[in-house]
């Protein structure tokens, strides 16, 4: 079982996150929550991936906080600096991962909020090896994904009305436009459709099989 840790900011500062894993030398990533909050469902992905011997940490962005309902998940969200938790809670954590740790090959990986995230440290955080993102996309004008040099896989629904399939093609054309290839993978299911703690957007066959594609990108571009 994993354990809460602490880390250092670039700017001083420290963060704590969930960490599972931890085999010297072993691949990370970095887990990044969805708009909940550090919840068990984020912790069981890290276990999982430190199944797979890949040393996971998942910041804590909302310093223990846990929102009660969407209104209150929204308003979290909203009042987060994702500049702040970009450049200095989740480059803290690879420096952690790299330094501490000694992992060779970082990637990082988020859901919802965390997918959004995550197409931000592709292009504020220099030096990951892979970006896997569930179901979140950022302001094209605060992180622009043409810009993303990790290899990058995504996973997102055809019934998503927040990530809609608009938006989708819109990601995977400016990528393109930018010289990159990204894996874009489409399931008929709704947002969220990898929470099993959320029964009514929760489909097990396409969380099972968007599981299995992020663990064989994994392999290929983290060993």
């Amino acid at each position: 079982m994993g354990q809460m840790i602490e880390f250092a900011r670039p700017d001083g500062g420290t963060t704590s996150g969930y960490l599972a894993g931890g085999g010297q030398g072993a691949p990370g990533m970095i887990v990044i929550q969805e708009w909940w909050g550090l919840k068990p469902h984020i912790k069981d992905i890290a276990e999982q991936l430190a199944t797979a011997g890949i040393t996971a940490l998942a910041p804590d962005l909302y310093r223990g906080r846990i929102a009660a309902d969407a209104d209150e998940a929204s308003h979290m969200m909203n009042g987060l600096d994702f500049a702040d938790a970009t450049t200095q809670d989740l480059q803290g954590a690879l420096n952690y991962l790299r330094d501490e740790l000694g992992c060779g090959k970082v990637g990082v990986m988020g859901y919802c909020m965390g997918g959004a995230l995550t197409i931000t440290s592709g292009v504020f955080i220099r030096d990951l090896q892979a970006a896997v993102c569930y179901y979140g996309i950022p302001p094209a004008e605060f992180a622009d994904p043409a810009k993303i040099e990790a290899p990058f896989l995504g996973h997102f629904a055809t019934r998503d009305d927040w990530c809609t399939p608009e938006k989708v093609d819109a990601l995977e054309a400016r990528m393109k436009a930018g010289g990159h290839h990204p894996v874009i993978h489409r399931y008929v299911a709704d947002h969220a459709f990898s929470n099993k703690t959320r029964p009514e957007v929760y489909d097990a066959d396409a969380a099972a099989l968007a599981w299995t594609r992020t663990l064989d990108f994994l392999k290929k571009h983290l060993g």
